[in-house]
């Protein structure tokens, strides 16, 4: 048997994954989730509890947009398809979801469904603006055309996300406001790690 498969059914009887929490950060395309994770990253610099995950994307990397890795080579925790991309999750958010960390990551709202599989707490935490604010912002990043940043309206307002485990936050005005919102998701999200710890 090859050794990725002895791997693969490993990981298939240890699922779902315990002790921290994979927070999963989604929303449309425009409404600020890089914003947010970066004002929580500073927010909990030095932080040891806390994972921010960089995803693995198929698009070239730029000073414009989100801090990631180019090219998807390796062992992945999660992989999906969205707008003509390919991304991934590192193999060692598992390891850290596993021993008590909360780990938090920018997701497409399309794998929540797979997330929810695979770590047995977790958080969605779903970052919205208005419309007129999501048009403003894709056509001010200058990446689509306007059929496709109609395209993209289109589909988040299609979307509606529900659940227990999910938390929306409008980051249509101040960005603190929101950042402050998702601070107190992480702070919850660290609290209850410390808490599987002790049991």
């Amino acid at each position: 048997m090859m050794v990725s498969a002895l791997i693969e059914r490993e990981l298939a009887e240890s699922l779902p994954i315990r002790n921290g929490v994979f927070v999963a950060v989604v929303g449309p395309s425009g409404a600020g989730k890089d914003t947010v994770i970066g004002y929580a990253k500073q927010r909990f610099a030095g932080e040891t509890r806390l994972e921010f995950v960089r995803r693995v994307i198929t698009r070239p990397s730029d000073t414009a947009s989100e801090d990631h890795d180019t090219l998807a080579d390796g062992a992945f925790s999660l992989c999906w398809d969205a707008h003509g991309l390919r991304y991934g999750l590192p193999a060692d958010v598992d390891w850290a979801v596993a021993n008590g960390h909360v780990a938090v990551a920018n997701v497409s709202r399309a794998v929540i469904p797979a997330l929810r599989e695979r770590y047995a707490n977790l958080a969605v935490v779903e970052i919205t603006a208005t419309p007129e604010i999501l048009a403003e912002r894709l056509a001010a990043r200058g990446r689509e055309s306007r059929g496709e940043v109609l395209a993209r309206l289109a589909r988040s307002a299609s979307v509606k996300l529900t659940g227990p485990d999910v938390t929306s936050i409008d980051n249509s005005g101040d960005k603190d406001i929101a950042g402050e919102r998702f601070a107190e998701v992480l702070r919850k999200a660290m609290a209850f790690s410390d808490l599987s710890d002790m049991i």
